[in-house]
């Protein structure tokens, strides 16, 4: 599985972000897909997932302000974060799941996902 993140920067605290993960062919088709971040000094968290059945779950944190969706036919995964604030602040990384069918099973990050290479986003206040 082959993931490639982009759309990261620097906004200012209240703006927006569109990041875009381009997955190799039938990944979002079949796999649990996922967004995580690591901010410095912090252990990655599962931020945003959707299965293939278009269900999704979020991180309190972000509940009402992140939006995750994929487009099969351009084999992509989206994050659309809104009302970003400070804490937003961190490296975001796409991930796949190929374990449970497309069903999102587990939010844990382990060497069981996949993983792209990320994208910084940062926020100022």
């Amino acid at each position: 599985v082959l993931l490639v993140e982009s759309g990261g920067g620097s906004v200012q605290a209240g703006g927006s972000l569109r990041l875009s993960c381009a997955a190799s062919e039938y990944t979002t088709m079949r796999y649990c897909m996922g967004w995580f971040r690591q901010a410095p000094g912090k252990e990655r968290e599962g931020v945003a997932f959707i299965a293939t059945n278009g269900g999704t779950g979020y991180v309190d944190s972000v509940k009402g302000r992140f939006t995750i969706a994929q487009d099969n036919a351009k084999n992509t995964l989206y994050l659309q974060m809104n009302t970003l604030k400070p804490e937003d602040t961190a490296v975001y990384y796409c991930a796949a799941d190929a374990r449970f069918g497309g069903v999102c099973s587990s939010h844990r990050p382990s060497d069981l996902w996949s993983w792209g290479q990320g994208t910084q986003v940062t926020v100022s206040s």
